[in-house]
């Protein structure tokens, strides 16, 4: 076994009605709270508000930063500047993954100085982050990126053309809150997309370079539950059990991805999210089944390709069975999984790429071509893709001209 290093959030407070404890955690850790959130409209009585009226009757000030879309280097350092002029000694990220990201950089940058630049990967300086976040807490809203246990923050630069990290475990949460029932009210078409970017970034990190014992056990259980939950999550979003097992899923992706690194599939998100209006997880959902059936076909005349193909076909056996309508009847999916069970190798890996595919139709997920992306833009962003960091795990080294026809085929 090769040597493996292994990092997670300090503390996880996981269960439905657990959004309850957030004012006593928050107590715990400062007196006065930079929230920075994406979740609901304040003042109409969504969850930035009892988050607000919490924290009062535990004592504990507040200011209040309302991210909007992804974050941008500008945002960011607006942000720190409140909460330095507020005096804030503690952060809480409220909503989905750009929220979360947001406030773990506001809380990094509070106790290291400098602005967000100075210490982005690619396209900043660089920078190592010496100190200890501020103490912040994270409490998502979706179950996708699983931010809330990701130990980087990932930060637009629109006049860059480019989304980069800041990237260090000084950036680990203190508290990682998740309660499976903020997810209830999220809507079908962002389910979908953020759901697939927790699939995704499990079955990357699975098949990653740097994939060890510790995030296989989670990857594998987090893909299990995802494929289940997720079809039914899209489908009733009032199914608590289907949310929860996506709030885990989410959980452990944000794990493995942190220890095992991911792939192509991100590769290709941060520079098509910094230049389209395009959600983060619809790429990662309309470009996984295209990647997955490049890697797999790479992989057959790969000198090492064997140990990554068996790891393919335990993903498609684990998907198989859930890639069907999700109201099928329990005798039908018993005989799917006992089938998926008896595939051959190859077959079953080849089922990984057609199980993801769909998955994408299954759950609505809009072609790329309809954000504005087209065959003039591909070989640009492939060759602002091959500088990604996630690009250095994938599991084989991919061809331009493979890249160009895996981009293609998503449009």
């Amino acid at each position: 076994m090769d040597p493996f290093t292994f990092s997670s959030v300090a503390r996880i407070v996981f269960g439905r009605g657990t959004f309850g404890q957030i004012g006593q955690l928050a107590a715990e850790l400062g007196s006065a709270a930079m929230i920075v959130t994406n979740a609901g409209e304040p003042g109409g009585g969504g969850l930035p508000d009892q988050l607000g009226e919490s924290l009062r009757k535990a004592d504990v000030r507040h200011a209040v930063m309302r991210q909007r879309g992804e974050p941008t280097v500008e945002q960011i350092d607006q942000a720190v500047q409140i909460a330095r002029r507020e005096k804030c000694d503690l952060v809480i990220g409220l909503g989905g993954g750009s929220a979360v990201d947001a406030a773990k950089a506001v809380a990094g940058l509070l106790t290291n100085g400098g602005g967000p630049l100075e210490y982005m990967e690619v396209i900043g300086q660089g920078k190592k982050l010496s100190q200890r976040s501020a103490p912040w807490i994270a409490v998502p809203t979706t179950a996708g990126t699983g931010a809330e246990a990701t130990r980087n923050a990932v930060i637009g630069a629109p006049e860059r053309r480019f989304k980069a990290s800041l990237r260090s475990e000084h950036l680990l949460a203190h508290v990682a809150l998740v309660d499976p029932e903020l997810g209830v009210d999220v809507p079908p078409d962002v389910t979908a997309r953020s759901g697939m970017d927790a699939l995704c970034q499990l079955i990357e990190s699975f098949t990653s370079h740097g994939a060890q014992p510790m995030t296989d056990a989670l990857a594998l259980r987090g893909i299990e539950s995802a494929a289940a939950a997720l079809p039914r999550a899209h489908a009733d979003g009032g199914d608590l059990d289907a949310r929860q097992d996506m709030a885990l899923a989410a959980l452990f992706s944000g794990i493995t991805l942190g220890n095992a690194g991911l792939g192509a599939v991100h590769g290709f998100a941060a520079p098509m999210g910094a230049n389209f209006p395009i959600p983060h997880g619809t790429v990662c959902a309309a470009l996984l089944p295209h990647v997955i059936r490049a890697n797999v076909a790479a992989l057959r005349s790969a000198a090492d390709g064997q140990r990554y193909l068996d790891r393919y076909a335990t993903i498609g056996r684990l998907l198989f069975p859930h890639a069907v309508p999700h109201d099928i009847d329990a005798g039908e999916r018993i005989e799917r999984t006992i089938s998926a069970a008896n595939l051959p190798d190859d077959e079953a890996a080849d089922a990984a790429g057609e199980a993801a595919a769909t998955l994408v139709t299954q759950l609505d997920i809009p072609p790329l071509g309809r954000f504005g992306v087209t065959a003039d833009h591909v070989d640009e962003l492939v060759a602002l893709a091959r500088r990604a960091s996630s690009m250095r795990y994938n599991p084989v080294e991919l061809s331009d001209t493979t890249l160009v026809d895996v981009l293609a085929a998503a449009l």
